[in-house]
């Protein structure tokens, strides 16, 4: 067994639990658990994380079957095509839905699983080129047509803005991230759109500020890799 982690806040479960004790209610901390090890993850789920997030399909199937049941999985990578059939059946909630091609994929793998799919749809709020996700303008008609597919539930929006240089530099990302959430919302008019999904351990202080409903954190919670 692997020696527990140890940093400047000492182990992953008194990070973890520092962490929980500075998150305002109604904010969902997140592990973001890409490459970290099983034993850390489960150190974390004991001392209270109840959400994992992984990049990849098959490293999120191999933990999820080394850690059992009791938590809830979120794909926070990029999701290709010909892992949606694996994915489906490994993760609770895909935060990275960015085209209808892929939605349809989706539902249509989900539709022998009895009850929808929570998604979010990944924003490019940053217009960055070379990351995925739905540009703003054009985020409405998008989110009208998921809400035809009959085995997707629309939970909201997750937002990955440019690498800041100062948690201060996300602060406009996120205030814009908030009021295309509020807008959304007010437009579909569906009660589960209620989650979103911004902020990791450099800034996520400056998105809870701005609204965030979940946070997606790593190295805030495990240390440096």
């Amino acid at each position: 067994m692997l020696a527990d982690r140890q940093g400047p806040m000492g182990s992953v479960g008194e990070r973890v639990e520092q962490l929980l004790r500075r998150v305002p209610p109604g904010v969902t901390v997140l592990a973001a658990t890409k490459d970290r090890t099983v034993q850390e993850i489960r150190q974390a789920i004991d001392a209270g994380i109840a959400h994992i997030g992984e990049n990849y399909v098959q490293e999120a199937a191999t933990k999820r079957q080394a850690l059992g049941e009791g938590v809830t999985w979120h794909m926070i990578g990029r999701l290709q095509a010909n892992k949606v059939p694996k994915a489906v059946q490994v993760f609770d909630w895909i935060q990275t839905l960015d085209s209808m091609d892929l939605a349809r994929k989706l539902n249509q793998e989900r539709a022998t699983q009895g009850r929808p799919l929570p998604v979010l749809i990944q924003v490019n709020v940053g217009r960055e080129p070379q990351k995925g996700g739905v540009l703003p303008e054009e985020l409405l008609p998008f989110a009208r047509h998921l809400l035809e597919l009959p085995h997707l539930r629309l939970k909201g929006l997750m937002a990955l803005p440019p690498a800041p240089p100062t948690p201060e530099d996300s602060r406009p990302y996120f205030r814009a991230m908030r009021r295309l959430f509020d807008q959304l919302r007010a437009e579909l008019g569906t009660p589960h759109f209620d989650t979103l999904s911004m902020g990791m351990s450099a800034d996520f202080e400056v998105a809870v500020e701005e609204g965030a409903t979940m946070i997606r954190l790593g190295t805030a919670l495990f240390g440096p890799r």
